[in-house]
């Protein structure tokens, strides 16, 4: 799903994989502070495989339930690509983007399973994520 991503103008300061809760936590130097399922990551990557080339090609991404995070490689100092346990590892994930999915996490989760029922697609409850 394509997101419009503004400069969040903040830096992370912490990030953290807790591997049993499938939990991403990352601390921003603003103060803020989230903790984003791998789930939700996997299926907001903003890699080319999910979201074509161009506005309208995007690929609802389903059953990610169990993903999670094998690897945090550093791109840089603007962002980090992870490497999924399904095998995704094509997105790069800039400190706006990561910004944005925390900020607007409620909101944009919700959307993610009304495009999942759209789709008739049944999702499957795991203990580490949030279910409608």
């Amino acid at each position: 799903m394509r997101l419009s991503i503004q400069p969040c103008n903040t830096l992370p300061t912490d990030i953290k994989l807790h591997q049993v809760s499938g939990i991403l936590e990352i601390h921003f130097d603003n103060g803020q502070a989230f903790n984003l399922p791998c789930e939700y990551l996997r299926v907001y990557t903003p890699s080319a495989e999910a979201l074509g080339h161009g506005p309208g090609q995007e690929i609802l991404q389903v059953d990610k339930e169990n993903v999670t995070i094998n690897e945090i490689k550093p791109i840089g100092n603007y962002a980090v690509a992870f490497v999924f346990s399904d095998g995704h590892s094509t997105g790069i994930y800039s400190w706006d983007l990561l910004y944005k999915l925390g900020a607007e996490y409620p909101t944009l989760w919700a959307d993610y399973l009304h495009r999942l029922e759209l789709a008739g697609h049944q999702r499957k409850p795991t203990d580490n994520t949030v279910t409608k």
